[in-house]
């Protein structure tokens, strides 16, 4: 239904920001929620961050708040996570998906998303 394209992942210091975008093809992108997920090594994939379809409402994993920054731009089809004050253990492949639900439970949840990237390496050195 979208595709979607994560990007600006990398190798940073503890303290350090960094802001990574999902840029979605389609003409209903403003039709779909928008989810952020991370998955560590040896570790499941856990939701990190989602935005409603209009922006208006945005949603937290607790190990994140006050820390990242979802947003999103409609009209250029781009979702964004900005990172601030970066940990060792936020060091994770982070994965951008797209959600149908109305449901503000839904979209905290793995199997609430219908489309994924591919994913964008995030690695935070001590």
């Amino acid at each position: 239904q979208v595709q979607l394209v994560e990007s600006g992942g990398g190798l940073v210091q503890a303290g350090d920001s960094l802001r990574l975008s999902c840029a979605a093809s389609g003409r209903t992108f403003s039709t779909y929620a928008m989810g952020w997920f991370r998955q560590a090594p040896g570790k499941e994939r856990e939701f990190v961050a989602a935005i409603s379809r209009s922006g208006g409402s945005t949603y937290y994993a607790d190990s994140m708040k006050g820390r990242f920054t979802i947003s999103r731009d409609n009209a250029k089809n781009t979702v964004y996570l900005q990172m601030n004050s970066l940990k060792p253990e936020d060091t994770a492949v982070y994965y951008c998906a797209a959600s149908s639900t109305r449901l503000r439970i839904v979209v905290q949840t793995i199997s609430g998303y219908d489309s994924w990237g591919q994913g964008t390496q995030v690695t935070v050195s001590s």
